[in-house]
């Protein structure tokens, strides 16, 4: 597996690779890797010729007091993952890199509406930072194929939409969750958890199941459900930001007649942040 720290290595590395012909696939991530983001790397070794994996801690993404500080940076474990999983390139580069100008004064990408909910409630210019990393990884890349995790819905819709709206060439695969034996989602995150939050953390998602089998047994009354959700998490010692029912393509509240949707949910324990999300399909409605 090759490294490449800088932009000019980057191109070196992919030149010979696009003059064959290869398919190359990307996927994006901030590093302190685990099987989640493993599980990636083998979706993508599944979908082209050439796998680059991109491990960049964006400033961008980070609001005042979250953090990017203390954020995991592990590149030589990381490095040694990524080679024994099959990754052909591994593009590493520091913040200066990317953004020469400073994240702040940088040109910025923005997909509307859908960046302003759910996350992007309570953490205003998340996804503009998401968005504008991708795309110029993107350019930077030009890969064939992106693949994301599902773990991170709300992202991976917003990703689909900026790459349909900016016409760039790239087809998004969503990669499903990977989750402990507990059913708690991979995070990297997770590693802020006390021993026992960490025992507490999976009943965010035995919520949201909970939440998923209402609705399909029927319930109509979605703000009665996720009401109740928000209530037990905050009972059992969550601080609960929200539990929604949206459909699935493109995060609207379900109509009445909506079959394909996704239940999501982002909730404090301790000092860790906690998304999770479970698409299902509802029965038809009676007539």
């Amino acid at each position: 597996m090759r490294v490449a720290r800088d932009i000019a290595a980057l191109e070196a590395a992919l030149a010979p690779w696009r003059a064959a012909g290869d398919c190359i696939v990307l996927v994006p991530t901030m590093g302190n890797l685990h099987e989640g983001h493993l599980s990636l790397v083998d979706r993508a070794r599944g979908l082209g010729d050439r796998v680059v994996v991109t491990l960049f801690v964006n400033p961008m993404q980070f609001g005042p007091g979250e953090d990017f500080e203390r954020y995991p940076r592990t590149f030589e474990e990381d490095r040694r993952l990524l080679e024994a999983r099959g990754a052909d390139l591994l593009f590493a580069p520091e913040t200066a890199e990317l953004y020469p100008r400073g994240h702040g004064r940088t040109t910025a990408v923005e997909v509307p509406e859908l960046s302003s909910i759910l996350c992007g409630a309570f953490r205003p210019g998340h996804f503009r930072g998401v968005a504008t990393v991708v795309a110029k990884l993107y350019n930077l890349v030009r890969p064939q194929v992106a693949v994301f995790g599902e773990k991170d819905y709300q992202q991976l819709v917003i990703l689909r939409r900026m790459t349909e709206d900016l016409n760039f060439p790239v087809e998004v695969v969503g990669a499903p969750t990977v989750r402990e034996p507990d059913g708690l989602a991979m995070s990297s995150r997770n590693r802020y958890l006390t021993a026992e939050e960490r025992a507490r953390a999976p009943l965010l998602y035995r919520t949201l199941r909970q939440v998923v089998e209402r609705v399909r047994e029927g319930a109509r009354d979605l703000a009665a459900v996720e009401a109740e959700a928000m209530a037990a998490l905050a009972a059992a010692g969550f601080r609960p930001e929200y539990v929604s029912v949206r459909r699935a393509d493109d995060l609207a509240p379900p109509a009445p007649g909506d079959r394909s949707l996704v239940a999501l949910a982002a909730a404090h324990l301790g000092a860790a942040r906690l998304i999770d999300n479970i698409p299902f399909e509802r029965a038809p409605a009676r007539a």
